[in-house]
C-alpha cells in the first residue's frame, strides 16, 4: 500500500521528468497563403486610405473638374455647368488683380514667417535659460494663445484695434509719440491693415515655432556650451555656431509648415480688413473667395485655387528638396 509521502515523492518525480522532457511540437504550422500576406498590409492601411479619399482626393479632383467648366450660381440650384476647356486659366492670368493678389501673397507671406520665426526662436532661447517657475508661466501662456481659435482671437483682435474705444488705440495715445490716434480704423489702411493682420498672425505662429524650438534646443549636449564658453566665444556666437546647426533640421520643418500656413491665410484677413480697403489687402485666398462665393463664378474661383495649389507645392518642393540634400529624414 502507498503511503501518502510516497505518493508526493512518486508525483513530484514525474513532473521533474514532464519538465526536463523536450517539448514536442504539436504539428507543423500551416503557411500564410501568399496572397493574403501580400494584401495584408494594404487591408490595415484601408481605413485611413478611405479617410483620405473621401476628405482630400475626391474634393482635389471635383476642383480640378470644375476649373474647366463655368459653374456658377445656376450650378448650385441645378448642377448644370457647362465646359469651357481652359478660358478661366487664360483669364486668371491675363487679369491684373492675380498678380497683384500673388504678389501681395508671397511678400505677406515672407514677412509673417520671418516675423514668426524670429519671435520664435527668441522665445524658445529664453526658455532654456528661465528658472522651473518662469518656463511653466510662459509655457502656459504660449500654449493658451496657441489654443485660441482664429475666429476668436481676430474678433479679439477687432475689439482691441477698434476705433473710438479700442486699447491699442487708447495706449498710443497716451504715448504721445503719434498724437491723437483714438479713432483711427486699421482696417481703413492698407498698411496699418496689414500690420494688424501680421501682428495677430505672428501672435497665433509663435507659440508652435517656440516650444518645437524649445523642445530641440533642450537635446543639445551642455558640453558643446562648456567648450565654445572656454575658448572664450560670445553668447551670440555660441548661438549662431553650436545652437542653430544642431535645430537646423526642425527649423527647416517649421518654415516649410509656417509657409504653408501663412500662404492659405483667410480667416484673419477676412475677418479683419476683409480684403479692404478697395482689395489692397487681398491675398489669393481672399480673392479666390470673393471670386467664388461673392461674385458666384465657382469655376474661376476653382482654377485659381488649383493654380495656388500649384504655386504652394513649388515653394515647398524648394525647402523639401533642400531638407534632402542635406542628408536629414524627414
Amino acid at each position: 500500500m502507498n503511503t501518502p509521502t510516497a505518493a508526493v515523492t512518486a508525483g513530484e518525480g514525474a513532473a521533474a521528468v514532464a519538465l526536463d522532457a523536450p517539448l514536442q511540437p504539436r504539428g507543423p504550422r500551416r503557411p500564410v497563403p501568399r496572397h493574403r500576406r501580400r494584401y495584408a498590409h494594404w487591408l490595415m492601411l484601408s481605413p485611413a486610405a478611405l479617410v483620405m479619399l473621401a476628405l482630400t482626393i475626391v474634393p482635389i479632383g471635383l476642383l480640378v473638374l470644375f476649373s474647366f467648366t463655368d459653374a456658377n450660381a445656376r450650378t448650385v440650384v441645378t448642377g448644370a455647368y457647362d465646359s469651357v476647356g481652359i478660358d478661366n486659366y487664360l483669364k486668371i492670368f491675363s487679369d491684373p488683380e492675380f498678380w497683384a493678389s500673388l504678389w501681395r501673397t508671397l511678400w505677406f507671406t515672407a514677412a509673417m514667417v520671418a516675423g514668426s520665426v524670429i519671435v520664435g526662436l527668441f522665445l524658445a532661447d529664453l526658455l532654456t535659460r528661465l528658472g522651473t517657475a518662469m518656463r511653466y508661466v510662459l509655457t502656459i501662456a504660449l500654449i493658451f494663445a496657441w489654443a485660441m481659435p482664429t475666429v476668436a482671437s481676430s474678433q479679439v483682435w477687432n475689439w482691441l484695434f477698434q476705433p473710438g474705444y479700442g486699447v491699442v488705440n487708447w495706449l498710443l495715445t497716451q504715448l504721445r509719440i503719434f498724437g491723437d490716434v483714438t479713432q483711427t480704423d486699421w482696417s481703413a489702411n492698407t498698411w496699418l491693415g496689414f500690420l494688424c493682420i501680421w501682428l495677430l498672425i505672428v501672435w497665433q505662429a509663435v507659440p508652435f515655432i517656440a516650444l518645437t524650438v524649445y523642445a530641440a534646443q533642450t537635446q543639445v549636449d551642455p558640453a558643446y556650451y562648456e567648450a565654445a564658453r572656454l575658448d572664450g566665444a560670445s553668447e551670440w556666437r555660441i548661438y549662431r555656431s553650436v545652437t542653430l546647426p544642431f535645430i537646423a533640421p526642425s527649423l527647416i520643418l517649421i518654415t516649410i509648415l509656417s509657409v504653408i500656413w501663412d500662404f492659405n491665410v483667410f480667416n484673419q484677413i477676412w475677418l479683419v480688413t476683409e480684403g479692404g480697403p478697395d482689395n489692397t489687402t487681398a491675398t489669393l485666398g481672399v480673392w479666390t473667395f470673393k471670386t467664388a462665393f461673392v461674385s458666384f463664378k465657382i469655376g474661376a474661383g476653382a482654377a485659381i485655387s488649383v493654380v495656388t495649389t500649384l504655386l504652394l507645392l513649388i515653394i515647398t518642393g524648394f525647402y523639401i528638396r533642400r531638407l534632402l540634400r542635406s542628408g536629414e529624414d524627414l
